[in-house]
């Protein structure tokens, strides 16, 4: 089996699992009576990855083969996942038989699980990055159309969930339809906790998998030199905010990264709440319009090599920062009660592609530009933190405040809440201007000289 072939099979699976559960877990959690907390469960997945990308690739740095550590993270994570869908299951009977969910054990070993998986993202690049560079590819121009079957993954784990009916839109059908517990129970389990099973069981695959890969020798330095333990952690990555270049470039990635979890957890539970008054297939399937954003995706990550030679970093992210303006904007004008409205939601998904790749995917490119080779994986943690982990919890927790104040969960659906003018539409572009001042801001004060040509 060829390299490219053995990295592709691991970015896919490398999605797959995250596509599995990311943005249908809001609509389980709102059905089994959790919806107040879904943003703890995005803040958590932020919060894990402002410490362990950074400990994990400095252990990938320093002490264990990036490939195995791939391995051992990917199994841990997959176990835990797989705990967390046996309380899933728990609390779908709760559910069922009328009682309070308790949240605390689920959410423990979703916690646990998250943060194993989340360095697995910036690890897997680390991976793919070596692989690539010792066997003579170049990873500017042979990394991204890698990496776009990462997406494939997603999306091909999202439609899975779907159509099995693993989305998290069962319970109330079937509450509605007044058949006894004894018949509810096989049912509304079907519509819950399962996709938490396909994730781990996807996990614990690539933890496999990750064995058989290539080896990724440990870059040592020729030199004896004593390292203080700072330097021993991986820590020493932080050098980088020496550089003015590399310090606001780490500082906006963090601004940017406020926005990366609003919609994967809020878009499937706005799209789906035009269900709750009027009849549309799309609102009765949030996932399947969702997965057009990772679609986009796929084909955008095409573009990255393009337009990182053509344009430079500071373009390509500027473009990424507009995209989000136009994400948020066409869901604040969006709905699936009409033509327009349904064409409004479907561009907004068009242009994650840009938003998402343009920033996450060129970013880890740059990082691994810019970053010495001693400390690469401790870099791309370092990106990592700062995006996925402090932004990306942050944005998360602020979003869950102004979604808890124009929307209330009713019925089983995220709806606008009574006695407060906005509603969804108001969240939305609300987020649609954050974007934008941080484009705004983000141009005047970021200064990189790019030669056309070079990436």
């Amino acid at each position: 089996m060829g390299i490219k072939l053995r990295l592709i099979i691991m970015n896919f699976l490398q999605f797959a699992i995250w596509g599995s559960y990311l943005v249908c877990i809001g609509n389980f959690l709102g059905r089994v009576g959790l919806g107040d907390y879904i943003s703890w469960f995005y803040v958590a997945q932020g919060v894990v990855s402002i410490f362990m990308p950074a400990i994990i690739g400095a252990i990938a740095d320093k002490f264990i083969e990036p490939q195995r550590l791939l391995g051992i993270s990917h199994l841990t994570a997959g176990l835990f996942m797989l705990i967390a869908a046996w309380f899933g299951y728990q609390a779908t009977l709760q559910t069922v038989a009328g009682q309070v969910t308790s949240i605390g054990p689920i959410f423990i070993a979703y916690c646990l699980s998250v943060a194993f998986y989340m360095p697995t993202i910036a690890l897997s690049n680390t991976v793919a990055f070596s692989i690539l560079k010792d066997n003579g590819f170049d990873t500017v121009k042979d990394f991204p159309p890698i990496r776009v079957f990462g997406t494939v993954g997603f999306i091909v784990a999202m439609w899975f969930v779907n159509f099995v009916g693993f989305g998290g839109s069962g319970i109330q059908a079937s509450v509605q339809e007044g058949v006894s517990e004894l018949q509810l129970v096989p049912m509304a389990s079907q519509f819950t906790y399962m996709q938490l099973i396909v994730c781990g069981a996807l996990g614990l695959l690539l933890g496999l998998y990750a064995f058989t890969l290539p080896s990724c020798p440990i870059k040592r330095s020729d030199k004896k030199e004593h390292k203080s333990l700072v330097q021993r952690l991986g820590l020493d990555a932080f050098v980088l905010f020496k550089q003015r270049k590399m310090a606001l470039f780490f500082i906006f990635s963090m601004l940017l990264g406020v926005s990366l979890q609003i919609t994967n957890g809020y878009a499937t539970p706005y799209i789906n709440s035009f269900a709750a008054h009027s009849q549309s297939w799309f609102a009765e399937n949030p996932t399947l319009l969702v997965s057009v954003s990772q679609i986009s995706e796929a084909l955008c990550i095409l573009l990255i090599p393009f337009c990182l030679k053509r344009f430079g970093i500071k373009i390509v992210m500027l473009m990424a920062m507009f995209a989000w303006v136009l994400r948020f904007g066409f869901f604040g004008i969006g709905s699936t009660e009409s033509i327009i409205g349904i064409v409004l939601l479907f561009l907004s998904c068009i242009v994650y592609g840009v938003a998402f790749d343009f920033f996450n995917v060129s970013g880890a490119l740059f990082v691994e530009q810019e970053a010495s080779k001693p400390m690469q994986a401790s870099a791309q943690g370092l990106f990592m933190l700062m995006t996925n982990g402090i932004g990306a919890s942050v944005g998360t927790w602020i979003a869950g405040k102004i979604v808890s104040h124009y929307c209330d969960w009713s019925g089983g659906y995220l709806i606008t809440r009574e006695g407060v003018s906005g509603g969804w539409p108001a969240t939305w572009l609300i987020f649609a201007a954050y974007a934008l001042v941080v484009a705004v801001v983000f141009a005047l004060v970021f200064k990189y000289k790019h030669t056309p040509g070079k990436a």
